[in-house]
């Protein structure tokens, strides 16, 4: 590859991977900062059951 081919390569990248001005970032909507509910809130704790009379378990 010869430094002409090499230069049109890093020219095409630069353009593919150019980045969007931030001012246009901060005037998007505030949808992104909303933060969404956990998938696993179960309203609260669980009440306690008791193992049967035998039972036992560790974490």
């Amino acid at each position: 590859m010869g430094e002409a081919e090499y230069n049109r390569l890093l020219a095409a990248v630069g353009t593919a991977m150019k980045i969007a001005p931030v001012d246009d970032f901060l005037t998007e909507d505030d949808d992104l900062l909303v933060v969404p509910a956990a998938a696993n809130d179960n309203d609260g704790p669980w009440p306690f059951f008791p193992f049967p009379d035998g039972w036992t378990a560790s974490c």
